[in-house]
């Protein structure tokens, strides 16, 4: 399979290797835009490496802001890093936060079911979860979103705000 020089193979961007590695532009809820475009949030490189503290601080401040998308790249990048018996707590908020996300962007089933299961992973950590983590608030707020999406009590869209996402307790 022939990779194009800019990386692209039809509508796909590829690094070196030949995986697909999207490099388009991203609109706040971090759908690709078309090439050339001005994003409107600054891409996390796929090789972004955060300690835990400015994984914690840099997500909350973009979910404060209302960029779940960026969050949710920002906590996978600590997810890679992490040791083992702490990639489950790590996983689950990357996945509330992308669950977050599918709402912003209309899709309330996909995010419904994404933050269930970042709030079971999160929850299992319960009040001793590492690093000041709030396991417990977060998995309520992921379950509570979730349960007013499907209610219709919530619309999916652009009056989703991540920002009672709390990753610490206050």
């Amino acid at each position: 399979m022939a990779v194009s020089p800019n990386g692209a193979d039809g509508d796909r961007d590829r690094n070196e290797q030949g995986r697909a590695q999207n490099q388009r532009p991203r609109d706040r809820y971090g759908r690709p835009m078309p090439h050339g475009s001005v994003g409107e949030v600054e891409r996390v490189p796929d090789d972004a490496e955060f300690t835990v503290e400015e994984g914690l601080e840099t997500a909350q401040r973009l979910l404060d802001g209302g960029y779940a998308f960026t969050a949710h790249e920002v906590l996978e990048a600590v997810w890679k890093s992490v040791p083992e018996p702490e990639r489950e707590l790590w996983r689950g908020l990357a996945q509330t936060a992308v669950g977050v996300t599918h709402a912003q962007r209309g899709n309330t089933v996909g995010a419904a079911r994404l933050l269930r299961r970042g709030a079971d992973r999160v929850a299992a950590f319960g009040p001793e979860a590492p690093h000041g983590v709030d396991a417990n608030g977060v998995a309520d707020f992921a379950r509570a979103l979730a349960e007013d999406l499907e209610a219709g009590r919530v619309r999916p869209g652009d009056g989703i705000d991540p920002s009672g996402m709390r990753l610490r307790g206050r």
